[in-house]
């Protein structure tokens, strides 16, 4: 992974170096695991699942952010679109990732709920290959 691209990005200001600290990667993370396995339930509702898998997504896509050395500084779905440099993660799973994060804010802003079975398939399988990925970065270091 190369980290001239999210150089550039803190250059236009949409991204901002900040050191990496263990304790906020293991928290991000540690977050996101207790969200994704309650998305797994069955019994919740899709909404719920839904909210739950979004936010176990951006919870590992912002602690390998954080891990690199770099914080969002004006826009939240950035950690998305930077995942292919922070985890080496396919464009399917980031855009997948991306994606939510329209129909989320549809959710959050406009009370518009309209996610199918098979996007929350997707989503809970993005946010598991992301927790996969930020397990494998081991432990924090300054940089």
């Amino acid at each position: 992974m190369t980290l001239r691209e999210l150089d550039n990005l803190a250059r236009t200001e949409l991204l901002k170096r900040e050191p990496a600290d263990q304790q906020e990667f293991d928290g991000l993370v540690a977050s996101g695991r207790r969200r994704l396995a309650d998305a797994k339930n069955a019994a919740l509702s899709a909404e719920s699942r839904f909210d739950l898998a979004y936010n176990a997504g951006h919870a590992f896509a912002l602690a390998a952010l954080r891990w690199h050395g770099y914080r969002p500084n004006k826009r939240r779905y950035i950690v998305f679109q930077v995942l292919a440099h922070t985890l080496g993660v396919k464009p399917e799973i980031w855009r997948v990732l991306d994606k939510c994060h329209g129909l989320r804010n549809a959710l959050e802003y406009d009370g518009n709920f309209n996610v199918d079975n098979q996007l929350l398939a997707d989503l809970l399988g993005a946010a598991s290959v992301l927790e996969a990925a930020v397990t494998r970065l081991g432990p924090v270091t300054r940089r």
